[in-house]
């Protein structure tokens, strides 16, 4: 095992039992909640059962990113004992945070200059940031330096793709990111956007398919025709929800019937409270490995 650490934020949305597992260690997003500041701390300050009720139930959520102050405070630590230190951000084109983030680094590495400390943009978010990072894991497991792991994460990133719907455009409308003539006709016709996050990472909306099982059809379908060696991938494969949980075991029967090399069963996560503070409820996001994203 590499002896440097490698870090994330919460928002790569994967549990903290799988966090202590692979030795990735990982700083907290902000969320706010009818005013109220919590820590995006994967949901033991509030469950994810409770955060999404209070949502359907109206209360009012606000998000904000790790400042470079607190970026310091986490990071310090770390050099103090000696130690590199390769960081993962959430993506650029979701989040302002990886400017934090450098920030960090410049003021820090004045102080310890014989240090390393590697700030990579994910490009990516949710799960799909934490399949990233765990495939880090494994290749420092597999005693990779950290340079090596840096430059392997910058050449390989935007192979992770994302691809994701959801069935309850409510707090889509909510946040401004549909409008309400728009989102009210897709509700009236039950369309279920279909969207991916491009080789900017930002969330692209794709196509607009008519219903549940269709879309569920459709997700599935895009990582049969773009995941890495097809049907014969053998990586892993995550899938993330928000209080949905039906929807992605529906996706992931799918995925485990049609492709049987893959690496373990389908690992489902919850959507942390940072993104679901913009998501809400009804959203399925599927992770995996496959052609790299060039639009």
């Amino acid at each position: 095992m590499g002896d440097y650490i490698l870090s994330c934020c919460s928002t790569a949305d994967l549990s903290e039992e799988h966090f202590l597992k692979r030795d990735i260690h990982y700083t907290c997003f902000h969320y706010e909640l009818d005013g109220v500041q919590y820590l995006d701390d994967l949901g033991k300050s509030m469950s994810f059962k409770e955060f999404y009720n209070a949502m359907v139930n109206g209360a009012d959520t606000k998000t904000s990113q790790i400042n470079a102050d607190e970026y310091i405070s986490y990071f310090e630590p770390f050099l103090a004992e000696g130690k590199d230190l390769i960081h993962l951000t959430l993506s650029s084109g979701i989040s302002g945070t990886i400017n934090s983030a450098n920030i960090a680094r410049d003021t820090l590495l004045e102080k310890y200059p014989d240090r390393k400390l590697y700030i990579v943009d994910s490009l990516a978010a949710s799960s799909g940031y934490g399949l990233l990072v765990d495939r880090l894991a494994d290749l420092r497991d597999d005693g990779m330096s950290i340079d090596e792991l840096y430059e392997w994460a910058e050449a390989n990133k935007l192979r992770l793709n994302h691809w994701f719907f959801s069935t309850d455009l409510t707090f889509y409308i909510k946040g401004g990111r549909v409008s309400k003539p728009a989102g009210y006709v897709a509700n009236v016709l039950n369309i279920c956007p279909l969207l991916n996050v491009d080789y900017q990472g930002r969330l692209i909306p794709r196509s607009k398919i008519r219903g549940k099982n269709k879309v569920i059809q459709a997700i599935a379908k895009c990582m049969m025709d773009k995941a890495e060696d097809g049907l014969n991938y053998s990586g892993k494969c995550y899938i993330s929800q928000s209080a949905c949980f039906e929807d992605a075991r529906a996706v992931a029967n799918i995925i485990e019937e049609n492709f049987p090399k893959l690496n373990g069963r389908v690992e489902i996560n919850d959507i942390g409270t940072t993104i679901g503070s913009h998501t809400g409820p009804g959203t399925v996001a599927l992770f995996f490995w496959g052609d790299e994203r060039v639009d």
